[in-house]
């Protein structure tokens, strides 16, 4: 069995690397096409994302299923157009001329009659459109709002009309100029240091591209492209770095340009094939959930990864060829480095490091154990926001559950029903008397009069607990001849929640079962595929801890940008650990990569793990520092769930470049000794290490 230093991987990325090496105009004039072409039809056609939520199977989904059959419509996005007044009451013929602007817009079939607050100064309009949600454009948004304008009076959008608008600018812009700082100090030289920020920008526009384009197909979440962007910088930066790392130490050992190039790919991509597919195969895992917005994320950022390793393998080493000897070789030092310092202290104290990085990893992840899942909505987001701004209106003139309405489904199960059956009489009454109902609207009767819906107000705010409570007891009514199912976008987030914490422990078994896999295939060593699982899941406990403390303790979440304490929305620990999981594998292959070779030169274990932290300490701090950054940069988002993945992915990947890479493996690693390596292979002798005669030094990938 063949390792990833010397398996068909490893040939095939050397003839990948030759080829871009032999025709680096070729590959270079191709990624530019592909890359203009997704950024023109992004300038045509535009991103268009969908926030609803769907979630087959649940009870929540099977009465909006009824709905959708049998009210003719009722599938279509609905927003509403809010009226306010700071001074006296709305003058309501100013709204009614609004009102029927507003019903001249292409696309909007139906604006309902203004509806206003108790002191009159706030009313708001439904807007009902004949698009599904994903239809209703930032252009069709602002097509709306211009029409409803009115002067005095203040609009607000609500419903499918605020749509979160992206504001990750100036984090883009703060993890490329912090990279580019980190590279330069790395690299000792711009022109080096800029290569990693271009294959990360390609990979930006063709992976985060495609996303926004996919949305036109299927519903994309507008954190789908968030996520996207933050990976798109990280790996795209982090992969280009290794690759040039290595591409600069086989130059400094005297190897020939085209020959370098092709080896670096052979060596350091075959790396990052595994380290991306690690990444990929964890997202994947993400489908077992069995709800869309994660297999959804999942695949758009596993999409965005495989363009990031397409590009670091192809791109960057025709640039390299290009650019010639301008990427000079580094000089090389006689001094111990600090890592080299570092490995020699944690291998000849163990024990020490062990316990000691154990316990830390082990407090930071304890406030996990109180986690609990929830589900954010507009009154989460910051201050200001636009989103917030009609939530805090909506909800002060009509009330909290103003912003989650929530529908009662009843099927009839006898005969077909008219509007005085007194079935309807009775459900109106029960949802009525039911605890935690603020308000009740008519009962409205499918035209074939076998389904009737009621549309109800909960006395509290969408992502309060006591909502999913009035949900649960809407969802008990038991009504004679009917059969009740409770449904909308509050109804159905809460069942995720159930959902995701149901299935959370088949998903981590999943995705910890293929990473540990793709680890033994590609060293064919049990005990580190093992032990890279275990350390693994302790960095993704460090984060989850942190973010637990953080979003729903509020220790520091004001320095977040937020008022208070949040819920943590349900699916993002899931979504974190999958993306966590694979990451924190990009490292250990990499420092595995760099011990393995010394251990099949040497033979001497101790040496072995020196040799490799101290090879690849400083590309790994690199390489972590610039994706803490970037990740960090979006906690400056608008939007909580992007603050919580940012600070998440931020705080695991800190922790796993230093704690973990830099304390506990090389720790566990000297503890174990030769049973690193130790093989199930029925051939004697494949456990044992082989003199080599070249290759000499650690691995920089």
């Amino acid at each position: 069995m063949s390792t990833i230093e010397e398996g068909p991987l490893h040939s095939v990325m050397g003839r990948i690397g030759g080829f871009s090496a032999r025709r680096p105009w070729l590959v270079v004039a191709a990624w530019l096409l592909v890359a203009v072409t997704v950024a023109g039809l992004v300038l045509t056609f535009g991103r268009v994302t969908d926030e609803d939520a769907a979630l087959p199977g649940s009870a929540a989904q099977h009465g909006r299923d009824l709905l959708e059959a049998h009210f003719t419509g009722s599938q279509n996005a609905t927003g509403q157009v809010l009226f306010r007044s700071a001074g006296p009451p709305l003058d309501t013929a100013a709204v009614a001329a609004a009102a029927q602007r507003i019903t001249e817009v292409e696309h909007v079939a139906a604006v309902a009659k203004p509806v206003l607050s108790a002191d009159g100064r706030t009313g708001y309009v439904d807007v009902q459109f004949d698009l599904g949600p994903r239809a209703v454009t930032p252009a069709l948004t602002g097509d709306v709002m211009d029409a409803a304008a009115t002067g005095g009076i203040e609009t607000l959008p609500a419903g499918a009309l605020a749509r979160p608008e992206s504001d990750t600018g100036r984090s883009e812009a703060i993890g490329l100029v912090v990279a580019l700082v980190v590279l330069v100090v790395a690299f000792g030289g711009l022109i080096a240091a800029s290569l990693p920020l271009v294959t990360a920008i390609i990979t930006l526009v063709c992976g985060v591209g495609a996303i926004g384009l996919a949305g036109h197909l299927t519903g994309i979440p507008s954190v789908a492209t968030t996520l996207g962007t933050m990976i798109g910088l990280g790996v795209g930066i982090d992969y280009a770095l290794f690759l040039i790392t290595r591409y600069r130490a086989l130059l400094a050992a005297g190897t020939a340009r085209p020959a370098a190039i092709a080896g670096t790919v052979a060596s350091s991509g075959s790396a990052i094939v595994f380290a991306g597919g690690t990444v990929i195969v964890a997202l994947g895992g993400l489908a077992v959930a069995g709800v869309p917005i994660l297999a959804t994320l999942g695949w758009t950022s596993g999409l965005v990864v495989l363009v990031a390793v397409a590009a670091a393998t192809t791109l960057l080493p025709a640039l390299l060829t290009l650019l010639g000897p301008r990427i000079a070789a580094p000089r090389v030092r006689d001094r111990p480095s600090l890592w080299g310092r570092l490995a020699d202290r944690v291998t000849r104290r163990p024990w020490r490091y062990a316990l000691t990085s154990t316990v830390l990893l082990l407090a930071l992840a304890a406030p996990a154990t109180a986690m609990t899942l929830g589900q954010t909505d507009a009154g989460d987001d910051p201050a200001g926001s636009d989103t917030r701004a009609g939530y805090d209106a909506m909800a002060a003139a009509f009330g909290p559950g103003m912003n989650g309405p929530i529908t009662v489904v009843a099927e009839l199960t006898g005969p077909a029903a008219t509007t005085a059956d007194s079935r309807l009489t009775a459900l109106t009454a029960a949802v009525a008397g039911t605890a935690g109902v603020a308000s009740v609207q008519p009962v409205r009767l499918a035209g074939d009069g076998l389904v009737a819906s009621v549309r109800v107000l909960p006395a509290t705010a969408p992502s309060d607990p006591a909502t999913l409570a009035t949900v649960d007891r809407l969802d008990d009514l038991h009504v004679a001849g009917l059969t009740v199912a409770v449904t909308g976008q509050t109804a159905i987030r809460g069942e995720l929640a159930d959902r995701v914490g149901a299935r959370m422990p088949y998903v981590i078994g999943l995705v910890v079962l293929l990473s540990a896999l793709l680890v033994f295939a590609a060293f064919r060593a049990p005990v580190v595929a093992a032990k890279a699982a275990l350390m693994n899941l302790l960095s993704v406990g460090a984060a989850y801890g942190v973010l637990t403390a953080v979003f729903q303790w509020g220790w520091g979440v004001t320095w977040t940008g937020l008022d208070g304490p949040v819920p943590i929305e349900a699916y993002v620990p899931m979504m974190l650990f999958a993306l966590l999981f694979g990451l924190s594998m990009d490292y250990e292959v990499f420092l595995l990569t760099a011990v393995r070779e010394s251990w099949v030169r040497t033979g001497d274990n101790a040496r072995s793990v020196r040799d490799g932290l101290a090879g690849t300490g400083v590309v790994i701090t690199s390489a972590a520092l610039i994706m803490v950054c970037v990740f960090a940069g979006f906690v400056l988002s608008s939007a909580p769930v992007v603050k919580m993945i940012g600070l998440g992915l931020a705080v695991a990947i800190a922790v796993d470049a230093t704690v973990i890479r830099g304390l506990l493996v090389p720790a566990t690693m000297a503890l174990l000794g030769r049973l690193n390596w130790w093989t199930p292979a029925r051939r004697p002798g494949r456990g044992t290490p082989r003199p080599r005669t070249s290759g000499s030094g650690a691995s920089t990938r």
